[in-house]
């Protein structure tokens, strides 16, 4: 077997890669993709001058054949991440060492869960796993960089790479559970009555002069995007001063992936004022970029939570999820979730320190979850 490192992940097939992203026996991951990250690549937000260089793993078996991928950056910067190493990075520096570049296998500013390797269906899946792990580390230790970080991984994963090395991290995210509902109202009915009374009265009020337009594949235009992509411009200038994504990767993502995106607007008269882009996998509904250019009580809410959870019962899906941080997810019935890293650190000095640090923040993480779980939205006799 070889490992190869990929520039670009267009020089790699995509029915090669998309075998081992998205075989028939898995949940359809849409950011796993090969379309979806090639559109991140081709338009530019990915590459010089992102902080974000592909440096793409590749493992080929006899003749030729990809047994496994690895998507993995080169990063220049901890921009995009939202798992925060700023202060690994910090004092790595005073201690006089560089803790930049460094290497990272995650979807570039996307904080959604899910395989970070990706081995083809078969007995050696996990075999796969583990070669393409220790390649991630051979390659940073070539390049000399600091450390590999493996971010919102799955739970498999961080489990049995930890027992090898890596370093384990955990966080927090808040998603909704689909208990098999038929209507919203049955998710409803699962909920404390004041809490049941306070998702009515916001979606009364959102809804009040403004019509919820959802649009979905073909029926996406140009247009559409054109309208999304101011409210993304707003919402990212106003939340963290530079948007990540460029008008181009939006039409490339309609254009390869129209079937996946579900864009639900807000709309005054003939003019759209508010918008949430969500993509469709194959259990999941995943809530990614929201924005408006006119304020609009509980608006969003009503299209980044309320309407993914309309969607989510609609067409079968076990669970939506809104992205990172969002302790205000919880009164909306979206309740707290674990998530995973793992990491890498060829200093030993900042390894030890790292690792008493993780000891005592997965603690942290696992009570609080707890408390909020205890102290979430739904009624204490429901048996969901």
């Amino acid at each position: 077997m070889i490992v190869k490192v990929a520039g670009r992940i267009e020089t790699i097939s995509a029915d090669a890669w998309d075998a081992c992203a998205n075989p028939e026996t898995r949940p359809y991951d849409p950011f796993l993709s090969h379309a979806f990250l090639n559109a991140l690549e081709q338009s530019d937000s990915v590459g010089d001058g992102t902080g974000w260089h592909p440096q793409h793993l590749v493992l080929e078996g006899p003749k030729g054949a990809v047994a496994g991928v690895m998507p993995l950056y080169l990063k220049t910067d901890s921009h995009g991440e939202y798992v925060f190493d700023h202060a690994w990075a910090d004092a790595l520096e005073r201690a006089g060492g560089h803790y930049y570049p460094k290497l990272q296998s995650a979807v570039p500013f996307t904080p959604v869960p899910g395989r970070r390797i990706l081995a083809r269906p078969g007995p050696n899946e996990e075999q796969i796993e583990h070669i393409l792990a220790a390649a991630s580390v051979a390659v940073a230790e070539r390049i000399e960089a600091s450390s590999v970080h493996l971010t919102f991984l799955t739970d498999g994963e961080w489990s049995r790479l930890g027992e090898t090395g890596f370093l384990q991290r955990t966080g927090q995210q808040f998603h909704w559970r689909n208990a098999g509902y038929r209507t919203f109202d049955d998710f409803l009915a699962t909920l404390s009555s004041r809490k049941r009374k306070a998702i009515r009265k916001e979606r009364e009020e959102a809804r009040a002069g403004v019509e919820i337009v959802s649009v979905t594949g073909r029926d996406i235009t140009e247009a559409h995007w054109d309208a999304f992509f101011d409210f993304y411009m707003d919402t990212g200038m106003r939340k963290w001063g530079r948007p990540y994504l460029n008008r181009k990767f939006f039409s490339l993502l309609g254009a390869s992936l129209a079937e996946r995106c579900l864009l639900v607007f807000a709309r005054e008269g003939d003019t759209f004022v508010a918008g949430a882009l969500h993509l469709i996998g194959g259990d999941c509904l995943y809530g990614r970029y929201w924005g408006e250019t006119r304020h609009h009580p509980f608006l969003h809410f009503e299209l980044c939570y309320y309407q993914a959870i309309d969607y989510a019962i609609a067409h079968g899906l076990a669970r939506a999820e809104a992205g990172a941080q969002g302790g205000h997810k919880l009164a909306r019935g979206y309740l707290p979730e674990t998530t995973y890293s793992l990491h890498w650190i060829a200093d030993p000095r900042l390894e030890a320190a790292v690792a008493r640090y993780l000891a005592e923040e997965r603690r942290e993480i696992a009570a609080v979850n707890a408390v909020l779980r205890d102290r979430g939205p739904y009624r204490k006799d429901d048996p969901a």
